[in-house]
């Protein structure tokens, strides 16, 4: 493909001069940047270019074609100017890809919470139905045959349409993605043409990126604004958020949730140890389900993927028959080394899915609730006393320890939790091996010890170092070792 014909899909160029050279691919890190490639110098939250100083890296590892915002020498390299990268890479890579996503049937699934429970259960209903899915989220991508570990729960443009290209390669009838915010506000999954878009809940997350509620809420937003209107939103209505999220949407409406006003609705929902009853009223009849996730949470995910799959026209007996057994890396886990207290891993990092986890966890304990969490350096710094106070209000124990300090001091982060603990009972253990370990060794018959905040990841990122740590991993060589 040569520049041209990426110019004649591009909108907003400024500018562009020099030759009509061959592209090879598109990049937008100058390190990795090949003979051929295109780069594009992505702007920043507050309007320059962060990789304007890597052009001449790029230019000198062969790249054929510069594209920026700002008018830049690149000598004799062709060069294009516009007004926005991000969408400009959206576009280019749409196009590079041969617009892979016309050839799938697209699911797209936003809100804080709930996102991969959600995307594990329509993939497993649209594989039921004969639709080939490919799956892109935050635990691993699935490609057809092919997986890849997830770096990114929304990759940038160009990989996702590398992975799109990949999936209708292997012969993918259908994709269901993640869709986070910071993909909306960047533009990462413009121009993709949504079958059916799914919202789950809006509470406070992301706010060192988005800085208000509002901006968080409006970027959210965005995967509804542009739904055709023989499209699908498949919202929860009893998020109070629903309707601002769906202000400006003309996709047709598909509620769910308890409300009577509903079309998919909750009637009644048991959880426990092994699993999850559900009984739904739908358009179609009374469905009833019958899931091996646990968790209160898991009743709306389950319902939101009934709504998705009725919207494609599958067969209630057919999404039945296809969630039953759907289970999630690192969303409440159980790690059972025959002890006689529960051990459960999560991935909730944020207050509302620390709440939601803790009061599941709740109705499973018999004696005492342990909750090991720290929380994630150079991210939100509010939410830090807010989730001190959930594990001490619903918690008998909590073991305050290091998450992803990434670049904070973590004794730094552990001191803005500990005013939300205050007086409760509590332990602190910077080290969070030794803090679950710590949390095994005081749990009796009956008790329960949730680890929270890293669920399915398999790194801690200290000082930007990230070393291998898996909390599953950790507490199954604690459980053996005091089994042995």
């Amino acid at each position: 493909m040569r520049l041209q014909d990426l110019l004649s899909q591009l909108p907003e160029v400024v500018t562009s001069r020099g030759d009509n050279p061959d592209i090879g691919g598109i990049e937008t890190h100058a390190g990795r940047v090949k003979v051929g490639d295109v780069f594009v110098a992505l702007s920043g939250d507050v309007g320059f270019d962060d990789r304007y100083p890597f052009i001449p890296q790029a230019v000198e590892a062969g790249a054929s074609v510069i594209v920026a915002e700002h008018d830049v020498d690149v000598g004799d390299v062709a060069f294009v100017q516009t007004v926005n990268t991000h969408r400009a890479l959206a576009y280019i890579a749409s196009c590079f890809y041969d617009t892979p996503t016309d050839a799938l049937k697209m699911v797209g699934v936003t809100g804080t919470n709930g996102k991969t429970s959600t995307v594990y259960l329509i993939s497993a209903m649209l594989e039921a139905a004969g639709l080939a899915p490919g799956l892109i989220g935050t635990i691993e991508h699935h490609l057809g045959h092919k997986r890849e570990l997830s770096n990114n729960s929304t990759p940038q443009a160009h990989d996702l349409h590398r992975m799109f290209r990949t999936m209708v390669d292997a012969e993918c009838q259908s994709a269901v993605m993640e869709v986070t915010s910071h993909a909306l506000a960047q533009n990462r999954v413009l121009g993709i043409d949504y079958d059916v878009g799914v919202f789950s809940n809006l509470t406070r997350d992301h706010l060192d990126y988005h800085k208000t509620p509002e901006a968080y809420l409006s970027a959210k937003a965005q995967l509804f604004d542009n739904l055709r209107s023989d499209a699908y939103a498949v919202v929860n209505i009893d998020d109070p958020a629903f309707r601002a999220m769906t202000q400006k949407c003309s996709a047709q409406l598909l509620g769910y949730g308890r409300s009577k006003d509903a079309a998919v609705r909750i009637l009644s929902g048991e959880t426990s140890w092994r699993g999850t009853s559900l009984l739904l009223q739908t358009p179609s009849g009374k469905l009833a389900l019958e899931l091996a996730l646990q968790g209160d949470f898991q009743l709306y995910n389950a319902t939101a993927a009934v709504g998705v799959g009725l919207a494609l026209g599958i067969a209630p007996d057919v999404i039945a028959d296809a969630v039953r057994k759907v289970r999630i890396p690192g969303r409440f886990e159980g790690v059972d080394c025959g002890q006689d207290f529960g051990v459960f891993v999560d991935y909730a990092h944020a207050p509302d899915g620390l709440e939601n986890v803790l009061k599941t966890a709740r109705a499973f304990t018999q004696g005492r609730l342990i909750c090991v969490f720290g929380c994630g350096g150079d991210r939100d710094r509010g939410k830090r006393p807010i989730m001190g106070r959930l594990s001490a209000q619903l918690a008998d124990l909590s073991v305050v320890t290091s998450d992803n300090p990434r670049t904070e001091d973590l004794d730094a982060i552990i001191a803005e939790i500990l005013p939300g603990v205050d007086e409760a009972a509590h332990f602190v253990e910077p080290d969070r091996r030794q803090a679950i370990e710590l949390a095994i060794a005081k749990a009796q018959d009956g008790d329960l010890v949730l680890i929270a905040g890293k669920g399915h990841e398999d790194y801690q990122e200290v000082n930007g170092v990230k070393t291998h740590f898996d909390d599953r991993e950790v507490a199954r060589e604690i459980l053996s070792e005091r089994a042995g």
